[in-house]
C-alpha cells in the first residue's frame, strides 16, 4: 500500500511513511491551509504513532509553528480542542486499518480539511520549505479527552444512563478509558471493561467479523449487559450492540441521533440506510459521495439545523442543540454522541432492540474483500457499470435483477425485489467494499455473504484489457472474505 493522500488524509505502510514524506505533507498543509494559533497534535495507540507524531511536531516547529502535544486522544476530542483554541490539528492514526499501516488526518481551525484544501496541499507538496527563524515552542495540554466527555455530559445530564449495565470493548481504541469515564459520569449502574489489548487491534465498525460478533454476544450474555459499546482505533466511529449482542448499524445510530437532536436537514452518503427518507421525519435528506469531506461540504451549503452521518456511524453536528443542556456543534466525525443518544432513549423504549424496531424496516450490512489492488477494484466496478450483460449475470447468480443504477460513488444497484447492492472500491485501502440493504436483518446478512462470494469469484475470473495489468493483479491479489 504505497502512501496516498486523499479524503482521509495521508495513509500508507509504516515502512513507507518516511520522515521526509511525512515532513513534506505537514509543511504543505501548513503552507496551503490556515493554521490559526498553532498546531494541536494527537495520536492513536499504534506502535508507530509516537514516532510519527515526533516527526510531525519537528516539521511544524521548524516551520515556525508552535505545537501543542495532546498525547494519545480520540480524533474528535483533538478536533474539538483545536477548534476551540482556533488552531489547526494533525491526528496520527490509521483509523481502522492494520497496525503495519498508519497515517495523518489534517484539520484547520474550522474543522476537517475540505476537498479544495486537499487539492491545495497536493499542489504545495513540491514547494521548498520556507525559511524559519528557529524552532517554535513545543507545549503540552492535558484534559483534552475530559473536555470531550464534558460536552456530552453537560448536554445529556448525569442521570441520562441511570440503571443501565454497559460493557466497553476496549481492545486498543485510544478512546477506551474515556468511554468508561463517560458512561460512569452519565450515571450507568455498572460499567464492565472487556477485551483490553496491549497490541493494536484493527476494528472496522462497518465490517465486524463473525467471530467478533460471537464474542460480543457471549460477553453480553455472560455479564447480563443492557448494551456493549466500542469504537474504532482513533475513536471517531461508534460500535453499539444491544442486550442480545446484535450490533446496530451505524446508519441506524445516525437516524436515531439526528431525530433526538432535532435536525431539520440530514446529510448522508448514498451508502446509508434508505429509512432516513421514510415517513417524512426530516424536512430534507441530502445524499453525497462516501467520505466525510463530501458530507461536510453539503452540510456547509445547507446550513441551519443540519447534521451529517456516515454508514460507519461517525456523526457530525452542524448546530448547537438543546437537550438537558446545551450541546455545541462539532463538524467532524464523532463516536460519543451516536453512542449516548440511543442509549439515553433505550430505557423508555424498553431496550435498544425495541428502540431500533421503531425505525423503518430497512436493514443494512457491509463488509469488504481485502488485498484487492485499487486499480483492479476500480476496473471491475467500471466494467460492471458499463456492461449490462456482465452485471445481469452477476445479479442472476444472487437471484436478483437490476431495477435502477446510481453511479454517484461506485455502483449502487436497486433491485426489482427492493433490495440494494452497492459495490465500491475503498478510498484508502486495497479493498473492494459491498454495502447491501434489505427489509430484514437476516436477509441483509445473507445477501452480503453471497454478494461478497460472487464478487470474489468475479475478481478471480475477470481479466482486465491490459495483459500486464492482469499479470500484476494476479500476482498481488489474495482475495479474502469472511
Amino acid at each position: 500500500m504505497a502512501p496516498r493522500f486523499g479524503t482521509s488524509g495521508l495513509r500508507g505502510l509504516v515502512a513507507d511513511l518516511t520522515p521526509d514524506l511525512v515532513s513534506a505533507h505537514v509543511r504543505a498543509f501548513l503552507g496551503a491551509c490556515p493554521h490559526g494559533s498553532g498546531l494541536y497534535l494527537g495520536r492513536d495507540l499504534r506502535p508507530s504513532s509516537p514516532r510519527l507524531a515526533g516527526v510531525v511536531a519537528e516539521a511544524a516547529r521548524r516551520a515556525g509553528i508552535p505545537v501543542t502535544d495532546c498525547g494519545a486522544v480520540p480524533t474528535p476530542a483533538l478536533a474539538l480542542a483545536a477548534m476551540r483554541a482556533g488552531a489547526a490539528a494533525v491526528m496520527v492514526t490509521g483509523s481502522h486499518i492494520p497496525a503495519d499501516r498508519n497515517g495523518l488526518k489534517f484539520y484547520t481551525p474550522a474543522g476537517e480539511i475540505t476537498k479544495l484544501e486537499e487539492a491545495a496541499i497536493l499542489a504545495a507538496l513540491g514547494d521548498p520549505p520556507p525559511p524559519a527563524p528557529g524552532p517554535a515552542p513545543l507545549l503540552a495540554e492535558s484534559g483534552v479527552g475530559e473536555a470531550w466527555i464534558r460536552r456530552i455530559v453537560t448536554a445529556f445530564g448525569t442521570e441520562a444512563l441511570a440503571g443501565l449495565r454497559i460493557g466497553v470493548w476496549s481492545h486498543s481504541a485510544v478512546s477506551r478509558d474515556l468511554l468508561i469515564a463517560a458512561l460512569r459520569a452519565l450515571g450507568c449502574a455498572a460499567v464492565t471493561e472487556l477485551g483490553r489489548s496491549g497490541t493494536f487491534v484493527p476494528v472496522d465498525t462497518e465490517a465486524v467479523p463473525d467471530q467478533v460478533r460471537a464474542q460480543i454476544t457471549a460477553w453480553v450474555r455472560e455479564h447480563g449487559l443492557d448494551a456493549l459499546v466500542s469504537t474504532d482505533g482513533d475513536g471517531d466511529r461508534p460500535l453499539l450492540a444491544d442486550a442480545e449482542g446484535r450490533i446496530i448499524p451505524g446508519d441506524l445510530l445516525g437516524q436515531i441521533t439526528a431525530a433526538l437532536v432535532g435536525a431539520v436537514t440530514v446529510v448522508t452518503p448514498v451508502s446509508s440506510n434508505s429509512g432516513v427518507e421514510a415517513e417524512g421525519r426530516f424536512a430534507q435528506v441530502i445524499r453525497t459521495r462516501i467520505g466525510s469531506p463530501f458530507v461536510l461540504a453539503a452540510m456547509e451549503e445547507a446550513g441551519g439545523r443540519c447534521v451529517g452521518y456516515e454508514a460507519n456511524g461517525g456523526f457530525l453536528l452542524g448546530f448547537e442543540a438543546q437537550l438537558a443542556g446545551s450541546l455545541p456543534k462539532l463538524m467532524t466525525r464523532d463516536s460519543l454522541l451516536p453512542l449516548v443518544a440511543p442509549l439515553s432513549l433505550a430505557r423508555a423504549a424498553g431496550g435498544l432492540a425495541a428502540l431500533v424496531a421503531r425505525e423503518p424496516a430497512r436493514f443494512t450490512a457491509t463488509d469488504r474483500l481485502e488485498e484487492v489492488p485499487r486499480e483492479r477494484a476500480q476496473a471491475l466496478v467500471a466494467d460492471l457499470s458499463a456492461r449490462p450483460e456482465r452485471l445481469a449475470g452477476l445479479l442472476a447468480g444472487l437471484g436478483e435483477a437490476a431495477a435502477s443504477l446510481d453511479r454517484t460513488d461506485g455502483l449502487r444497484i436497486r433491485c426489482v425485489s427492493g433490495r440494494i447492492l452497492h459495490v465500491r472500491p475503498s478510498g484508502n485501502a486495497p479493498e473492494l467494499r459491498l454495502y447491501v440493504e434489505a427489509d430484514a436483518p437476516e436477509a441483509a446478512r445473507d445477501l452480503l455473504a453471497r454478494g461478497l462470494h460472487a464478487l470474489g469469484a468475479a475478481l478471480e475470473d475477470w481479466a482486465p484489457s491490459s495483459p500486464d495489468a492482469n499479470r500484476e493483479g494476479t500476482e498481488r491479489m489474495q482475495v479474502k472474505w469472511h
